[in-house]
């Protein structure tokens, strides 16, 4: 009994003497990285790792590892500019000081509950088979409000008046615009969507000129949101002509490319 009871001290000894040593030489048994406790950080994060140059996204690693995701989810789930000084769920007036702060919070709020949603309906590789569950479900919570992509994307973001979102609101699609490996910034709004648009006018899948039939086929989204970008050139030639490198000529016909729905998955 007492040679038993000696061992087990020797052995809880050796334990307590392992902790201490990996406490101090930093050699700790590793563990999976813990998100960051700042949601904006969490969802810069998430993008930085998760989604590579050309805008796919690794969803099994990160359905493996969704803790970011799901914080900054939360966050925009509690915080909202259009939370009011009534409300439960409050936010601070200095939280969104400006319409460029406004616009890029639900711009990335947008993006994060997109890929939130896919990973809820656990990746489906066509997401036109999901489509109403995904733009239609009354199941997403912003600012204490439930809310659906689509009415997020309809009834807050497009009343703002800004075209180039549609360049920046991503659906998780093939088709959809090219997603940032970084956050949308107010600081710094203006310029990323100008580079959002550029970017996705000058894309051969988006755009496809063929001279010898005086054709251009765009974007089904140009078709889609053709209100908007009407609000701001005479035609849907001319708008694209503001950020392409080679113009397309007034007279050629326009036809409009089908949209992938595939899964962007890395």
């Amino acid at each position: 009994m007492h040679r038993t009871k000696r061992v087990f001290t020797a052995l809880c000894g050796m334990a307590l003497c392992l902790v201490i040593a990996c406490a101090s030489t930093g050699t700790a048994p590793k563990a999976g990285k813990a998100p960051a406790s700042d949601p904006r950080q969490a969802w810069a994060d998430v993008l930085s790792k998760y989604v590579d140059t050309d805008g796919r996204i690794d969803f099994r690693a990160l359905a493996s590892n969704r803790g970011g995701l799901d914080l900054y989810v939360g966050w925009v789930g509690r915080v909202s500019p259009r939370n009011s000084a009534a409300s439960a769920v409050t936010a601070a007036p200095a939280e969104f000081p400006s319409r460029d702060s406004k616009l890029a919070y639900y711009i990335n709020a947008y993006n994060a509950l997109a890929m939130h949603t896919v990973l809820e309906l656990r990746q489906p590789k066509d997401l036109a088979t999901v489509k109403d569950r995904l733009f239609g479900a009354d199941s997403l919570v912003l600012g204490g409000e439930r809310i659906s992509l689509g009415e997020l994307e309809n009834r807050i973001l497009r009343p703002m008046g800004d075209p180039r979102i549609h360049f920046a609101l991503n659906d998780m699609a093939r088709s959809s615009p090219r997603l940032p490996r970084e956050p949308f910034r107010a600081d710094q709004l203006d310029m990323e969507l100008e580079a959002t648009a550029q970017f996705f006018l000058n894309q051969e899948r988006n755009v496809q000129v063929d001279a010898s039939r005086k054709t251009v086929r765009l974007s089904s989204m140009l078709e889609l949101y053709a209100e908007d970008f009407l609000r701001k050139a005479p035609s849907l030639i001319a708008y694209a002509n503001r950020y392409r490198d080679s113009k397309i000529p007034d007279d050629y016909r326009v036809e409009f490319i089908p949209f992938d729905w595939t899964l962007n998955q890395k």
